[in-house]
């Protein structure tokens, strides 16, 4: 056990959920060591006690719609993501790849990193109205501005070995660009976006404050601060934990499924190999395929009913998500087309092996 306190030392992975459960083990006997009693160390309107912030989900659910306002953040979430990625994907690209474009813009876009955002709200309200858009906008911009400077810094990492073998080959600039810059920039990208989600619900809390009857997480800790509902406020903080453990997992697994080679093992005599599996990752990596295989079947199904309502005439994904529903749908058409395309590819690389298996046989014969 001399890990326990040997500098930068590596935790044994046996023991790193053991520590994980520990330490919020006793972050947790604090919070009730403070918060308990009829006369606290800590007053209950600063601390409530852990059990009264458990029970108000109760009453958020029945009185103050909870469920609903969580997809309506969520939306939110995933149509600033989907809005700046399309804004800052094409303009990173041709920033960082051409020195024109570098040359004029560059120096700005490092400027306006130091806008306050919060400053900016009345300017897209001014532009875009109070309602969905504006929110949905303003987080875009948000995301943007952190974002932009990150893809340009990613293109100039792009090993100059890797270019010089394409160029080698012949390769022109767009087989460049295709080969080697797109994988090498998002695989890395991918992580930026990973970090930035956290960044990004503090940008929806303050939207959602803005308008806050359409609802939204950001809307209920608005509300619930105003009425110094101390208990329900600290049940949303924890749901925004929760959502943001989900959405690191969910982009941890999408970096595995989509990069795999990030995971291979970094040794000459395994090379290409990859790392073994623990039977933690293996459950996981089950559990994420019948959750995505889930969804997708019931998205089929609520995607029919908004068309054709058959479940008591109403429209689910609307009704959830509001005007921010087509980023949902943007999502489930993504992922319906990438596991198509993944399936199309394997069938065609298995007739591959057949035919050639074949002609191998016929060849001998």
């Amino acid at each position: 056990m001399d890990w326990l306190f040997k500098l930068r030392g590596e935790i044994p992975s046996q023991y790193r959920i053991v520590l994980e459960v520990v330490g919020v083990g006793i972050l947790l006997l604090v919070w009730y060591f403070l918060s308990y009693g009829e006369n606290p160390i800590v007053s209950k309107l600063t601390l409530p006690s852990p059990g009264s912030v458990f029970l108000s989900y109760g009453e958020m659910i029945s009185d103050n719609a909870l469920v609903k306002n969580t997809f309506r953040s969520i939306g939110l979430n995933l149509g600033g993501y989907i809005k700046a990625l399309l804004w800052t994907l094409p303009l990173g690209f041709i920033i960082g790849l051409y020195p024109v474009f570098r040359g004029m813009f560059h120096r700005t876009i490092d400027a306006i990193r130091f806008v306050p955002l919060a400053a900016c709200t009345v300017l897209f309200i001014v532009w875009y109205g109070t309602s969905i858009p504006m929110k949905v906008n303003f987080l875009a911009f948000g995301i943007f501005i952190f974002l932009l400077p990150i893809v340009i810094q990613r293109i100039w990492e792009v090993k100059d070995v890797y270019l010089k073998t394409v160029y080698t080959i012949g390769a022109n600039d767009w087989q460049t660009i295709r080969s080697v810059y797109i994988p090498s920039v998002m695989s890395k990208l991918i992580d930026d976006i990973r970090i930035l989600t956290a960044i990004s619900w503090t940008y929806i809390v303050v939207a959602e404050t803005i308008n806050s009857e359409e609802g939204g997480l950001g809307a209920l800790t608005y509300v619930f601060r105003r009425q110094s509902q101390t208990d329900k406020l600290f049940g949303i903080l924890i749901l925004f934990i929760l959502i943001g453990i989900i959405q690191d997992k969910l982009f941890v697994r999408l970096d595995r499924e989509l990069f795999p080679h990030k995971y291979q093992i970094k040794d000459a005599h395994k090379h290409g190999q990859m790392e073994k599996a623990t039977m933690w990752d293996t459950i996981l990596d089950f559990a994420f395929k019948a959750f995505i295989w889930t969804t997708l079947g019931v998205y089929v199904v609520l995607a029919i009913n908004e068309f054709f309502p058959f479940l008591g005439g109403i429209k689910v994904i609307d009704y959830l998500f509001g005007d921010a529903c087509w980023a949902f749908h943007v999502l489930m058409l993504c992922i319906i087309f990438y596991k198509g395309r993944k399936f199309y590819l394997a069938k065609q690389k298995k007739d591959s092996i057949i035919i050639k298996k074949a002609d191998a046989a016929n060849i001998s014969g």
